[in-house]
C-alpha cells in the first residue's frame, strides 16, 4: 500500500461551489561540499521581480511579491558542476522586520512558491519577509523531475486494478519498472540521485544565505517537518526558530509509516461516518457501525464497471478511493465527500474523479503538473525500498487490518514490489532517532486525529528535539495558519515573533 503525500485541503474545499509524510530520515554520510567553491552560491544577488509566470493559474501571487531564481549545485559533493535553479518567492515585511520566513507545505513533490502568502493577515506579514519555494525538481525551479506524459498519466489511472495473484503481480511490477525506466530516461539518473531531502535542506541553506539571514526561521508542515528537522541535523548553529506542524517520525521505517498512515485515515473515516450519520441524507445510512460495508457497496463495483463522467474518462475504484481519501485530510470537506457517496450512489462519479484530479495534479486542460513525479522519485531516493516479498505481503495485509474501509477485499498474503524496488538510483537516508543537543527551542504541532501523519509521530518528534509540543484536537492534517485555531496560532506567532516558549502541555481545540 503506498505512502499519501499531503492532500490538497485547499483545493477540496473550493470545489464544494462545483458539487478535497510522509517517511523518515537518515544518519547515512551527507555530502561534505567544498566550503571555498560554495560560496558563490551564498554570495548570488538575487534579480527579484514579477511573479506574473510563476505557478500554477490558480497559485498566482499577489502584486505584492517577487519572485526570482537561487542557483544552486545538483551534487554538493561536485559544487562546480552543473547546477540547478529554485525557484523563490518573497513579500517583504511591512513593519519592524526580524528577518526572513521560510515555509514548505509538504508533500513531498509539491511545489511551494505559493506559501509566501502564509500568514497574511497576521503579525508575521508585519515582522518578517514570508519566503516560499519550490524544492529542486518541482515546480518552477529546474530541472523538473518528469516521468509519465499527461496521456501516459490518464492511461496509467484508468487501467483497472491487477489482482494480487502471480500473474497480477508481475503485471503490476512490469509498470513498475516501466515507471522507474521512464524517470530515468526523462529526468537522467545524474539528478533522479540529488532530487532527495538530503539536498533539499542545503538548497534551504542557500537560500537562507542569499537572502541576508544569519539565522534560518522555517515553518515546515507535513514532509516539511521532515526537511526542518533534517535541516536542523545538518545546520543546528542555523536556527533561530522552527515550527513543525504534522510531524513525520524519523526513527519510523517504511512499512510501520505506512500502517500507521493506513489507520489514521480509517480513524478519520470512522469520524466522518459518524458526523454522517446523524444526517437525513447520508449516503452511508444511518448506522456508522455499517459504513465500511456501505462504503463498499458503492465502491467495489467499479473494479469491473467505471462509473460515468461527464469528460467520458468515467470513474475508476483507484481515482474513486483518491478522491475520498483526498477529502479525510480535513473534516472541513467532509460535506465534499457526501456530495461524492451521494453522486455515486445515483450512478455517476464526476465528483469525486475532481477531487482524484486535484490531487493527482491533472489540470482543467488534461496537463498535469509533476507532483506525483516528484513524490514517488524523492520518496525512492529518501527512503529503505522494501524488497523482500514476504516484507510486502505483510505490510499490505497489516494494511488491509488497520483501514478496513480501504480493503478491496481481494487480499491473497502476496503483494507486488512497488516502484522503489526497481529505482535506478540507491536511498540516500535510513530511520534513526535524532540527537541534536545544541539546537534551540523549536515547536512542534501534532492534530490528534491526523489522518496522514499520526499523532503520536508529533509526540515522538517533540520528545527528539526537546521542542514544545503543542496538541490540537481535531481532524485535519496540519493546522496553523490553516485550521481556524487561534488557540494554536496566536503560541506558535508568540513563537516565532519574540521566541516565547508555548505553555507547557499547551492543548487547542
Amino acid at each position: 500500500m503506498p505512502l499519501l503525500r499531503s492532500g490538497r485541503v485547499a483545493a477540496v474545499v473550493a470545489l464544494m461551489c462545483v458539487a478535497a509524510a510522509c517517511s523518515t530520515s537518515s544518519k547515512q554520510a551527507q555530502p561534505t561540499p567544498n566550503t571555498a567553491a560554495l560560496q558563490k552560491f551564498y554570495q548570488q544577488v538575487p534579480k527579484w521581480g514579477s511573479c506574473d509566470g510563476f505557478g500554477d493559474a490558480d497559485d498566482r501571487m499577489p502584486k505584492t511579491a517577487e519572485c526570482t531564481h537561487i542557483s544552486v549545485p545538483i551534487d554538493y559533493d561536485n559544487p562546480t558542476g552543473p547546477t540547478a535553479q529554485i525557484a523563490v518567492s518573497r513579500i517583504k515585511a511591512t513593519g519592524q522586520k526580524i528577518g526572513s520566513l521560510l515555509f514548505n507545505p509538504g508533500g513531498p513533490g509539491e511545489a511551494g512558491i505559493w506559501m509566501a502568502q502564509q500568514g497574511q493577515d497576521t503579525t508575521l506579514a508585519q515582522r518578517f519577509d514570508r519566503i516560499g519555494f519550490d524544492p529542486r525538481g518541482t515546480g518552477d525551479s529546474s530541472p523538473l523531475i518528469e516521468c509519465l506524459t499527461a496521456k501516459q498519466w490518464d492511461a496509467e489511472r484508468a487501467e483497472p486494478n491487477k489482482l494480487n495473484n502471480p500473474a497480477g503481480i508481475a503485471a503490476q511490477e512490469t509498470e513498475d519498472k516501466q515507471f522507474a525506466a521512464h524517470c530515468s530516461q526523462r529526468t537522467g539518473n545524474d539528478f533522479l540521485a540529488h532530487v532527495g531531502t538530503r539536498e533539499v535542506v542545503q538548497d534551504m541553506d542557500v537560500i537562507r544565505g542569499v537572502l541576508g539571514d544569519a539565522k534560518m526561521n522555517y515553518v515546515g508542515y507535513s514532509y516539511g517537518t521532515r526537511l526542518g528537522y533534517t535541516y536542523a541535523e545538518k545546520f543546528p548553529d542555523k536556527v533561530r526558530a522552527m515550527v513543525l506542524d504534522g510531524a513525520v517520525d524519523p526513527d519510523e521505517g517504511p512499512v510501520q509509516d505506512s500502517v500507521d498512515q493506513g489507520a489514521g485515515f480509517q480513524k478519520a473515516f470512522d469520524m466522518y461516518a459518524q458526523d454522517c450519520a446523524s444526517k437525513p441524507d447520508c449516503p452511508l445510512g444511518q448506522d456508522p457501525a455499517q459504513a465500511n460495508a456501505q462504503f463498499h457497496k458503492l465502491v467495489d463495483p467499479l473494479w469491473n464497471h467505471p462509473a460515468p463522467t461527464q469528460d467520458g474518462r468515467g470513474l475508476v475504484y483507484s481515482d474513486a478511493i483518491t478522491g475520498v481519501q483526498n477529502t479525510l485530510y480535513a473534516s472541513d470537506n467532509w460535506d465534499v465527500l457526501s456530495k461524492g457517496l451521494t453522486e455515486l450512489r445515483a450512478g455517476a462519479g464526476d465528483i469525486l474523479l475532481k477531487l482524484a484530479d486535484l490531487y493527482d495534479g491533472r489540470r482543467k486542460d488534461g496537463t498535469y503538473d509533476n507532483s506525483q513525479d516528484a513524490f514517488l522519485s524523492i520518496h525512492c531516493v529518501d527512503d529503505p525500498a522494501i524488497k523482500d516479498r514476504a516484507v510486502a505481503a505483510k505490510e499490505d495485509a497489516e494494511y488491509r487490518k488497520v483501514a478496513p474501509f480501504l480493503d478491496d477485499g481481494h487480499g491473497t498474503n502476496m503483494s507486488p514490489l512497488d516502484t522503489c524496488a526497481f529505482w535506478p538510483e540507491p536511498n540516500t537516508e535510513t530511520p534513526h532517532k535524532l540527537s541534536i543537543p545544541s539546537l534551540p527551542k523549536t515547536v512542534v504541532i501534532s492534530t490528534t486525529n491526523d489522518p496522514a501523519t499520526p499523532y503520536q509521530s508529533g509526540v515522538d518528534l517533540a520528545q527528539q528535539l526537546n521542542a514544545s509540543l503543542i496538541t490540537n484536537r481535531g481532524t485535519r492534517h496540519t493546522v496553523f495558519l490553516s485550521g481556524g485555531v487561534p488557540c494554536v496560532d496566536n503560541a506558535v506567532l508568540d513563537y516565532l515573533i519574540d521566541l516565547k516558549q508555548p505553555a507547557q502541555g499547551l492543548t487547542c481545540g
